[in-house]
């Protein structure tokens, strides 16, 4: 997994054979601290499609393998193996949330979300919601923590779904709006400046 314009053995495949040299299930990434072996041309789009030199990656198997050993330190992501690193573009967040199911149960509901590469995710304390705002239009991003500091980009339609299920609440004397799950609260923003994500 190599640098994509130094090695003889460049292409998707190579890539892919690095990383499922790494074993069975899923990877331990967090553990391991391969030393870093360039950047590659692979980019992570704001609507989360992977570009590899370019090209859309049109193999959703691959997709979901590459995500599976991605990781972030500090601002930089890198996809890696027990055995070198490599840096790749994430241009937002490296996922989207595109699916939610509302759980009602005992203590309350749980938001499910699926994400962009199938991976379930239950939002709450240990996975929480923000929302940041934008500067240019004062709107609001959604995103959802997925794994050791990954987030998920929250779909519009998504957002538009989460609105309808929020509600109002006192947080430290302050009206807030936004939508609970696991027994978390997770505002949005004042109840009275609520606006349209961007």
């Amino acid at each position: 997994m190599a640098n994509a314009g130094q090695t003889p053995h460049t292409g998707l495949d190579a890539i892919a054979g690095a990383v499922r040299s790494a074993g069975k299930g899923p990877p331990p990434v967090h553990l391991w601290n391969p030393p870093y072996c360039g950047e590659i041309d692979m980019r992570i789009g704001t609507d989360g499609t992977w570009f590899y030199q370019k090209t859309p990656i049109g193999r959703p198997a691959l997709v979901k393998l590459f995500a599976s050993v991605l990781k972030r330190e500090a601002d930089r992501y890198y996809l890696v193996t027990p055995v070198e690193k490599c840096g790749i573009i994430v241009d937002d967040a490296p996922f989207l949330a595109v699916e939610l199911e509302v759980q009602a149960g005992a203590a309350g509901k749980t938001l499910n979300f699926r994400t962009n590469v199938d991976d379930w995710v239950a939002c709450g304390p240990d996975h929480p919601l923000r929302f940041d705002v934008q500067e240019a239009t004062g709107g609001l991003k959604p995103y959802l923590h997925v794994r050791r500091n990954l987030w998920a980009k929250v779909t519009r339609a998504l957002f538009y779904d989460l609105v309808e299920i929020g509600r109002e609440r006192d947080v430290a004397g302050a009206l807030m709006f936004g939508v609970e799950s696991q027994g978390e609260f997770f505002a949005m923003a004042p109840a009275d400046q609520l606006r349209d994500p961007a």
